[in-house]
């Protein structure tokens, strides 16, 4: 059942992918889907499931059934939910990941920034210091994050990294940041961060994002051993 579910899973894909089904497209009746491509209806709906888990395809009860948007929003959103899952160990592997991803985003955050997107990200810096609660931390961190990626400008890498600094994990890590009082050392990286980008020196930036998230990964590491 397995294989049978898989070839239908890459039928459907094939045909997203050579554009015989577009984003917000209502695909054929299961009938005559399944007909069309020589598969069971019994396979044809498993793989509709499959497909809906990762946000491929939207189930509409009494309407039909739909290609998404195929965003990178929309379809890293089943990245988010494993994310989620993760054991504490697995999250040295999650922020070695952003370690890698997070300076790049910057780098292209940095040559594309408007002067009032800069503006925009020092004012987020006003917001928060070292006895604000960790709810409202986590909220900065994340839309602070978040907006030097959308700057960037790449959908795709905000998309991923959006995913992979989902808020379970955010609460988590900020949690053991408060108890060690390593707070306010994070948000003047945050905001030398932001002087780097207003300089626009991309390595600069670099580095200092690779410090950032390299010093969560360090604690992380020493809280688990």
């Amino acid at each position: 059942m397995a294989s049978l579910t898989d070839d239908a899973i890459a039928r459907i894909q094939q045909m997203i992918v050579s554009g015989e089904l577009q984003p917000g497209q209502r695909l054929p009746p299961e009938k005559e889907l399944s007909e069309s491509l020589g598969l069971s209806r019994n396979s044809l709906r498993e793989a509709v499931k499959a497909l809906e888990l990762i946000r491929v395809l939207d189930v509409r009860r009494g309407d039909g059934t739909y290609v998404t948007s195929l965003e990178p929003g929309v379809l890293l959103e089943a990245v988010s939910f494993v994310v989620d899952m993760h054991h504490d160990r697995s999250l040295v592997d999650l922020l070695e990941v952003r370690r890698i991803l997070e300076p790049a985003s910057a780098v292209l955050a940095t040559a594309r920034a408007s002067e009032q997107q800069i503006d925009e990200l020092a004012t987020l810096m006003q917001s928060v210091g070292e006895d604000t609660g960790v709810e409202d931390l986590v909220a900065h961190d994340l839309l602070f994050h978040s907006t030097i990626a959308g700057i960037g400008g790449n959908q795709y890498l905000s998309g991923l990294l959006d995913a992979l600094s989902s808020k379970t994990v955010r609460v988590r890590v900020w949690r053991g940041l408060t108890q060690n009082g390593s707070v306010q050392r994070t948000l003047d990286e945050h905001a030398a961060i932001v002087d780097a980008i207003r300089r626009r020196d991309p390595q600069l930036v670099q580095a200092l994002v690779v410090s950032h998230v390299e010093g969560v990964e360090r604690w992380l590491r020493r809280s688990l051993d």
